[in-house]
C-alpha cells in the first residue's frame, strides 16, 4: 500500500447500508427533443449527463471489476458489487432515451460511439501485466475516484434544483437524472473507498483530481456544443455560450466552475465522500422514483 497521510479511508457510519441495482423503466415514447422548454442549450447540457457519462460510467465499473482480486475486505467488495451492478442499469436506462431522441432526429449515436471508443482507447487494461497492470489499474481508480466526487456533487444539485419543474421539463426525463443522480449520491464513496484500499498515495489523488476536473470540464462543454449544432431545430436561439451563460445564472444547469471550486475539498486532508452532506434527500426519492414504482406496478 502507498503512503495515505493526507488522505482518509473509508468509514461508514449513518450511511452503512447495502448498495444494489434498482430495476427501473422508463417510457421515453412521448419525450420531446428540447424537453426543458425554451432552452435549447441547457437541454443538450443535461443530455451530456445520460448520453455521454454513460460511457465513462461503463470504463469505470470494468476497472473496479479488475480491482475485486485485490480487495479483501468483505464489505467493501459487496459495495463495488453494487457499484458495478447500478452502473450497468445506467446504461441500460440511458440507453433508451439516446435511441429515443436518435429515433426523433437528433444524430447522438456518432458522437457517443465515437466518445465511446476513446474511453475504451485510453481508460481500458491496454494489456499490461504485472507491476504495470497493478499500477495502471492504481491510476485509473484515482482518475475514477475524482470524476466520482463531481457527478456526487452534481447529482445533489440535480435532487435539490426546483428549476426544472418550474420550466415545465418532461416528467419522465427529470425522473431519469434525478434517479440517476440519486444513484451517484448514494454510492459516492465506493470508488473513493477502493482507490484507498488498493492505492492511496495522496500524490496520485491530487494529480488524478485535477486530471478527473480537466476532462470533465471539457467533456461537458465540447459534448453540448456538438449535440447543439447537431441540433435540426431551425431556431436554436441564441449562440450558444449566450445561452449557457444565462443557464447558469438562472440555475438551470450546474456551474461548471464546480469543476475547479470542488478541488479544494476533494484535497483537503481528512477528506471523505461522506462528508458531501446526508443521503436521505436520496434514498427518498430511490425509494418513490416513478420509474421504480413503475416495475413495482
Amino acid at each position: 500500500m502507498a503512503d495515505t497521510a493526507g488522505a482518509t479511508r473509508r468509514r461508514y457510519g449513518k450511511e452503512e447500508h447495502a448498495i444494489n441495482a434498482r430495476d427501473v423503466h422508463f417510457d421515453f415514447g412521448s419525450v420531446p427533443m428540447h424537453y426543458i422548454p425554451g432552452e435549447v442549450f441547457a437541454t443538450h447540457v443535461i443530455n451530456v449527463m445520460h448520453l455521454v457519462l454513460p460511457e465513462g460510467e461503463r470504463a469505470m465499473a470494468n476497472c473496479l471489476a479488475e480491482a475485486m482480486p485485490f480487495i479483501d475486505d468483505e464489505r467493501l467488495r459487496e459495495e463495488v458489487a453494487g457499484f458495478v451492478g447500478q452502473e450497468s442499469m445506467h446504461a441500460n436506462s440511458h440507453a433508451g432515451a439516446r435511441e429515443h431522441l436518435q429515433s426523433i432526429g437528433l444524430d447522438v449515436d456518432s458522437m457517443v460511439r465515437t466518445f465511446g471508443w476513446l474511453v475504451d482507447r485510453i481508460l481500458g487494461d491496454h494489456g499490461l501485466s504485472g507491476r504495470a497492470k497493478e499500477e495502471w489499474l492504481k491510476e485509473r481508480l484515482g482518475l475514477f475516484a475524482g470524476m466520482e466526487h463531481y457527478t456526487a456533487v452534481i447529482g445533489e444539485w440535480l435532487l435539490e434544483n426546483d428549476k426544472f419543474e418550474e420550466l415545465g421539463m418532461d416528467p419522465t426525463m427529470l425522473d431519469l437524472i434525478r434517479w440517476h443522480g440519486a444513484e451517484e449520491v448514494e454510492h459516492r464513496s465506493v470508488v473513493y473507498d477502493a482507490y484507498m484500499y488498493v492505492d492511496g498515495s495522496y500524490a496520485r489523488k491530487a494529480r488524478t483530481a485535477l486530471l478527473a476536473s480537466t476532462v470533465l470540464l471539457a467533456t461537458f462543454t465540447l459534448s453540448s456544443a456538438y449535440l447543439y449544432a447537431k441540433d435540426p431545430e431551425p431556431d436554436k436561439g441564441r449562440f450558444w455560450p449566450l445561452q449557457l451563460v444565462s443557464a447558469t445564472a438562472r440555475g438551470v444547469v450546474p456551474n461548471f466552475s464546480i469543476f475547479f471550486k470542488e478541488l479544494p475539498r476533494y484535497l483537503r486532508p481528512g477528506f471523505h465522500p461522506s462528508q458531501l452532506g446526508p443521503m436521505d434527500r436520496a434514498l427518498r426519492y430511490l425509494a418513490h422514483s416513478p420509474a421504480a414504482r413503475a416495475v413495482d406496478h
